[in-house]
């Protein structure tokens, strides 16, 4: 792995979603997010991490099927979270302490500092997202908690939208009493989404998040890492389905040349402001709209568009 990153950085992430459902509300039958006071969409910090742990994971994916050497995931389909803290415990040749826990789950729990810290060493140089997003592993064998050094808010739509709850037909049943059967599905016109992200330089001390790791992070989100770097495909690629269409359409990075940072981040996000159109539905509703103040910048923070 590369040296962690130095530098602090925050930044504006913009994308929008057309004719689709951005992401399911499992509390109300996958219906869109909402803000019940505003009406405006939500897309949860889970559901977007989601995709970037899908783009890395594909993206470093070789001939053999296996992820490169790092970049394998600790959260993905199919996965016993414990198990991965178990082959820790094997890779630093250090106890499991399962078996105490069973008995008296104290013993478990009192793994003694400097276990912990081997443990999730061991963890971050093999798994990318334990890296980038931190994790909960305390369970099982325990190794602890780890705050990541990326951290993504929800994002929340410009102008609020229209969740749509519409009829489907199917004309083949399930059987032979079923000639034709009735659907549902949901959706929403149009929404433009804002975000924001945080990313850390002191806790990739940590966990040895590193200029490789925050290349690849950016290029999920848009397509490329920097901006001399040509476009490349997204996460939202794919992630397309019938059900769900989303695009990335800004990415608005500030570079502070301090590990703690130059200038708040809330100060800096109202550098990018995007204003309500009322009814949208597509992109171009927005696009001309949209302002970057480049002027006058706190000293040592640079603004990168790289959308």
């Amino acid at each position: 792995m590369n040296n962690p990153i130095k530098n602090r950085y925050d930044f504006v992430y913009l994308f929008d979603c057309t004719d689709s459902n951005p992401n399911g509300d499992p509390d109300a039958a996958n219906a869109p997010r909402l803000d019940p006071q505003t009406m405006q969409g939500l897309v949860s910090d889970v559901a977007i991490k989601r995709k970037i742990r899908n783009y890395v994971y594909l993206a470093k994916l070789g001939p053999d099927g296996t992820p490169a050497e790092g970049y394998d995931l600790h959260v993905k389909h199919g996965t016993v979270l414990n198990e991965n803290i178990r082959k820790a415990c094997d890779g630093t040749g250090l106890p499991r302490r399962e078996d105490d826990a069973k008995g008296d789950k104290e013993k478990a729990k009192n793994r003694p500092p400097r276990e912990i810290a081997q443990l999730q060493a061991w963890l971050c140089q093999k798994f990318y997202d334990i890296r980038t997003f931190g994790s909960v592993l305390s369970t099982g064998p325990n190794a602890g908690q780890l705050r990541g050094p990326v951290q993504i808010s929800f994002a929340r739509s410009i102008d609020p939208v229209l969740a749509l709850d519409i009829s489907i037909t199917r004309i083949c049943g399930t059987d032979e009493e079923k000639a034709t059967e009735m659907g549902r599905k949901a959706a929403i016109p149009y929404g433009l989404y804002r975000c924001y992200g945080f990313v850390s330089a002191h806790l990739a001390q940590q966990t040895g998040f590193s200029e490789e790791d925050l290349n690849l992070l950016f290029r999920a989100l848009c397509g490329r890492a920097n901006e001399n770097e040509q476009f490349q495909p997204s996460m939202m690629d794919p992630d397309v389905s019938s059900a769900r269409r989303l695009a990335p359409q800004k990415l608005v990075v500030f570079k502070h040349d301090s590990m703690l940072g130059n200038a708040p981040a809330h100060k800096l996000f109202e550098r990018v402001t995007v204003p309500k159109v009322g009814v949208a539905r597509s992109f171009e509703d927005y696009k001309s709209k949209i302002a970057i103040d480049r002027n006058n910048l706190p000293p040592g923070v640079k603004l990168l568009e790289l959308l």
